[in-house]
């Protein structure tokens, strides 16, 4: 597995991010876990890909929430230049990244008066706001409060604006009321941070006019269970389809039939069953 991360000068950030790969490697004994950066870091991707033994099948897992330019053009070439290389889902969304973004808030003291911005990192590919809604919405089923998302660039709204649009609802200006989300008056506008680890966009987040601001997602031993089904997921495209990479996220599956993967997967032959279970559960 090459756990590829997004790249950050946050020295925290980057901490965080090396204990992911760290857990990733703890949970699955005998996995070689390879450390790999789209920017700001190195190793570089492209030069972790190009440096792999010959004939070494190899997974690219980003650590990334959504799908966007590096998933899409930076990752997808460093995987199109080698053969027996395969690109993985990004790690969201993710119905156990909404829990982590609800325990996040609850160690923030978020009560149901609150109103929510689920603050992403943004991108120009539309199908990232996409990922963000639906994480959105997988959210909303955990908590009551009025919710809206907003993004740190690249796409709007912004950030301090869906701050500014919350804060006037609460003061009881324009939007505000039933069709807006019946917003209780008194309540503080909540920035959820929709990012992995410290680092740019996070600290942004402090200046952007929220009352308060939760915790990245890191660290969370959920990270590392997600990268893995991502990477199994992946491995089982391989074997089906050599060079193919999953269309679904294994999140979209329901948890019985996961479970019954992993069963089967004990009693006999991982790949045989991962590939039934991709098979039934993901149909090309």
């Amino acid at each position: 597995m090459i756990a590829c991360a997004h790249g950050t000068s946050n020295a925290q950030g980057a901490a965080e991010v090396n204990a992911l790969r760290a857990a990733i490697a703890e949970l699955r004994p005998g996995l070689d876990v390879r450390e790999a950066y789209v920017d700001v870091q190195q190793p570089d991707l492209v030069d972790v890909v190009a440096g792999l033994p010959e004939g070494e099948p190899a997974v690219v897992v980003p650590l990334l929430l959504s799908v966007g330019y590096h998933v899409k053009v930076d990752i997808a070439r460093a995987v199109k230049s080698r053969p027996g290389s395969a690109a993985a889902a990004p790690l969201g969304p993710d119905t156990r990244l909404a829990g982590l973004l609800d325990q996040r808030l609850r160690e923030a003291g978020t009560t149901d008066n609150d109103v929510i911005v689920l603050a992403a990192a943004g991108s120009s590919n539309p199908n990232a706001a996409v990922s963000v809604e639906e994480l959105l919405g997988q959210l909303q089923e955990l908590r009551s409060n009025r919710i809206v998302a907003a993004y740190g660039a690249s796409a709007q709204p912004s950030v301090p604006d869906a701050v500014a649009m919350l804060r006037e609802e609460l003061a009881g200006g324009a939007g505000a009321g039933e069709s807006a989300g019946a917003v209780d008056v008194g309540g503080r506008v909540v920035i959820a941070s929709y990012l992995l680890a410290p680092g740019f966009f996070h600290d942004q987040l402090a200046k952007a006019g929220a009352d308060v601001v939760t915790e990245p997602l890191l660290p969370s031993a959920t990270l590392a269970e997600i990268a893995l089904d991502r990477y199994d997921a992946a491995v089982a495209g391989m074997n089906e389809t050599p060079g193919a990479a999953p269309t679904q996220s294994p999140a979209e599956v329901p948890a019985e039939a996961r479970e019954q993967a992993a069963a089967d997967a004990q009693q006999g032959g991982f790949f045989k069953a991962v590939r039934r279970f991709v098979t039934k559960y993901f149909p090309r």
